[in-house]
């Protein structure tokens, strides 16, 4: 049986620390956890007159993704103590409607950013998950100076590499409703 992890990064930057994150949970996945990316660039402003006429197609893909993920991995650049409005808008599409494919949805959060590893962005994300009862994973990870353990879009910071691996065999145990040491 594989697993898919669906990725998320709340950062359209190219050379986005937190994407650099989700590449390297690509690798260090467990060998049946495959590690998708979803990129957010094309989803537009949340807008109740234009979810009440249907959702956008970028909209109707991202939840889709989500519906069909098994876990969720969101990687949260942290803007001003709080969560990309990129990532927040996305939430905010995804958690509509009694069908929302959120709910209950296992998930990890992860943060490359400034002094603080994302810890204000991962909070802040945690209250907004709640509204769709996500499962969140605790602890995340948060890797506080990005820019000192990315080079050219990789993560090369052994300590961090570890703390990924260990957040996606937990990810893992929490989908299949298991502890890590089973």
């Amino acid at each position: 049986m594989s697993l898919t992890v669906l990725g998320i990064t709340g950062s359209l930057r190219k050379g986005s620390y937190n994407t650099a994150l989700l590449r390297a949970c690509q690798e260090l996945a467990p060998d049946d956890v495959e590690v998708e990316i979803h990129r957010l660039s094309e989803i537009p402003l949340y807008d109740r007159d234009v979810e009440v006429q249907g959702f956008p197609e970028p909209v109707a893909a991202l939840r889709t993704a989500i519906a069909e993920a098994d876990g969720l991995l969101l990687a949260a650049p942290e803007y001003n103590h709080s969560v990309s409005g990129v990532l927040k808008n996305a939430i905010d599409w995804a958690s509509r409607g009694k069908d929302s494919p959120l709910d209950h949805k296992p998930t990890a959060l992860i943060s490359a950013a400034g002094g603080s590893g994302g810890k204000h962005a991962q909070d802040h994300l945690r209250q907004a998950l709640g509204h769709n009862r996500v499962r969140v994973l605790e602890p995340a990870v948060g890797i506080a100076r990005a820019w000192d353990h990315v080079e050219d879009g990789v993560l090369v910071t052994d300590e961090h590499r570890r703390a990924l691996q260990a957040l996606l065999v937990a990810l893992r145990a929490e989908i299949l409703g298991a502890t890590v040491d089973d």
